[in-house]
């Protein structure tokens, strides 16, 4: 079976969307994460794993530099990361704490 495409949509606005798409639900990422903690894999590499190493922040601050269009999805990438680690460090948090039986 054959499936149409929408010529009036090119792909690489579709696979933007997507990609748009994927941003809008940082619960997803963080919960893939918080998943692999409940197997047993660190927390703290789990955390590096997440976080936007320092090294990669300068590449992109120069790639913006020579391709200012690009700062801005940059941007996004770490604001997303960081949001991923903030969900991340929330579902850690709830996990360590005492539950209490009433």
């Amino acid at each position: 079976m054959q499936t149409e495409t929408n010529p009036t949509l090119p792909a690489a606005t579709h696979a933007a969307a997507e990609t748009q798409h994927d941003f809008d639900f940082p619960q997803r990422e963080a919960a893939f994460f918080y998943g692999l903690f409940l197997r047993g894999h660190s927390a703290e590499e789990l955390r590096r794993d997440i976080e936007v190493p320092q090294e990669v922040l300068l590449k992109w601050h120069r790639e913006a530099e020579r391709e200012p269009t690009l700062r801005d999805v940059f941007t996004r990438l770490v604001e997303y990361r960081r949001h991923v680690l903030a969900i991340f460090e929330a579902l850690i948090d709830t996990e360590s704490r005492p539950q209490r039986v009433q």
